[in-house]
């Protein structure tokens, strides 16, 4: 049982381990080192935003805090508003607030239950681990721990590939679109062209935003497919059956190529195409464990995008509000690979082929949304680096965060160590599924269960 943890990160992922951990009776005390990085601790990247038009992806039902209440967002929720519905998706700035609300109802109960938490409102610049405890530095700071928990969510995003310096500096290129969406007093007169390069659930949050910030700009989004993420139902549905024949057959034939066909299979049959996906998502991270690496790259070649169309859907209403951006014409979805943006007198240039063709687009701002950037050894992430310098961690061969077993604890040289453990989107290489609330409270749930060891899990 680790007595001194230190949790590294301000996010949902974070605020979900610190409270499993907090809210369970013990034998003796925790003490707990959360480095929050900075900013408003438990909202994070995701739940920052307070514009009314960015809704969560998930229905109010099932996105509770902690793997043993999924309904208590819905009862939060309930408390200001007793209309509200399982089935509804709600705007995220409720979510923050809730996350708000359970983080410090749980410090309450840390401390009822005997428990210590140091709340350190900093980047954490290094980690050394060593045979028995680690230390962990911050400044001139040093504190040592008994384990150590990489919760820091989403990467920096970095440039793509074929950015010139002009382009960067002329500030008409944005590669972080948060810190766009999150001024508070925007400055920017509105452009009259703006390309996003991307076209998932980052790019449907930018389009919702800034067309209503900017109700005469016109927008162009490019991406390899030109797809869009698929809508939710009004209502939700449940699976005919409980998807264990073809989870059974897609274990027997481990190859994506049989794995599209048994899915085509299964929607044939007369089950609606969603109700297909969602039966497999339990079941993702031991699918994904069982694909040979010949195979998950192949995945991440050509079936990926669909994938993600399919699986991270849009709310129904988000989808009717994007519909009518296509519409009217302010929105025109195209297909290409972007191969290159620069600054040509006064406007940015891309240069982006398809079918072996190039074509360029002239803009006068390109925001980059192509969504979360994983790869750590492209990141400028202080921490992350110093970690997979050292050999500390190992990176995932195809970008998706770090190695790690499948219980969190994270590879080097082959080994993984038993005090330094990952959770979140860092083990997207692991677990495939790893971003959504659903998915973090039981990863927050079992990493209690091992930092706690033989520990009673009672609340």
């Amino acid at each position: 049982m680790f007595r001194r943890v230190a949790i590294i990160g301000g996010g949902a992922a974070a605020s979900a381990l610190l409270g499993e951990l907090l809210e369970r009776r013990l034998p003796g005390p925790l003490h707990l080192d959360w480095y929050t990085g900075g900013r408003s601790p438990v909202r994070g990247v995701a739940y920052s935003t307070r514009s009314d038009r960015h809704l969560l992806n998930v229905r109010a039902a099932s996105m509770g805090m902690f793997a043993g209440r999924p309904g208590d967002f819905l009862d939060f929720m309930r408390r200001h508003d007793p209309a509200v519905a399982g089935t509804d998706f709600l705007p995220r700035r409720c979510y923050g607030d809730y996350l708000e609300a359970q983080m410090a109802q749980t410090l309450q109960q840390g401390k009822i239950n005997g428990h210590d938490v140091h709340i350190i409102p900093e980047q954490v610049d290094a980690i050394v681990p060593e045979r028995d405890h680690l230390t962990v530095l911050q400044g001139e700071e040093s504190r040592q721990a008994d384990a150590a928990v990489l919760a820091v969510g989403a990467l920096p995003p970095q440039p793509l590939a074929g950015v010139s310096a002009a382009a960067l500096a002329s500030m008409r290129y944005v590669v972080d679109p948060w810190d766009l969406l999150n001024e508070v007093e925007p400055e920017r007169e509105a452009p009259a062209k703006v390309v996003l390069i991307g076209l998932g659930l980052t790019a449907v949050d930018v389009l919702l935003e800034l067309s209503a910030r900017w109700p005469r700009t016109r927008f162009v989004a490019v991406s390899r497919h030109g797809a869009l993420p698929e809508a939710h139902q009004h209502a939700a549905s449940a699976p005919a059956d409980d998807g264990t024949t073809l989870l059974e057959a897609m274990r027997d034939a481990p190859e994506i190529r049989r794995w599209l066909q048994l899915v085509r299979e299964a929607i044939g049959g007369g089950n609606d195409w969603r109700t297909v996906i969602d039966s497999l998502r339990p079941h993702t991270p031991a699918l994904w464990h069982e694909l040979p690496l010949p195979q998950r790259e192949r995945f991440l070649r050509h079936a990926n995008w669909a994938w993600q169309c399919a699986r991270h859907r849009m709310p129904p209403q988000v989808h009717e509000a994007i519909s009518n951006l296509e519409s009217d014409g302010r929105l025109q979805r195209r297909r290409g690979r972007l191969q290159s943006v620069d600054l040509v007198g006064d406007a940015l240039q891309l240069t982006v082929r398809r079918a072996g063709v190039q074509h360029t687009l002239d803009a006068d701002m390109v925001i980059q949304t192509a969504g979360l950037d994983t790869d750590i050894e492209r990141t400028d992430h202080p921490l992350l680096r110093q970690l997979l310098l050292n050999r500390h961690i190992t990176a995932d061969p195809q970008g998706l965060g770090v190695m790690a077993a499948a219980d969190g604890r994270l590879q080097h040289d082959h080994n993984h160590w038993p005090h330094l453990f990952a959770i979140g989107s860092l083990l997207r290489g692991t677990l495939w599924e790893s971003t959504a609330m659903p998915e973090i409270r039981q990863q927050a749930h079992r990493l209690a269960n091992q930092l706690l060891g033989e520990a009673p899990a009672s609340r």
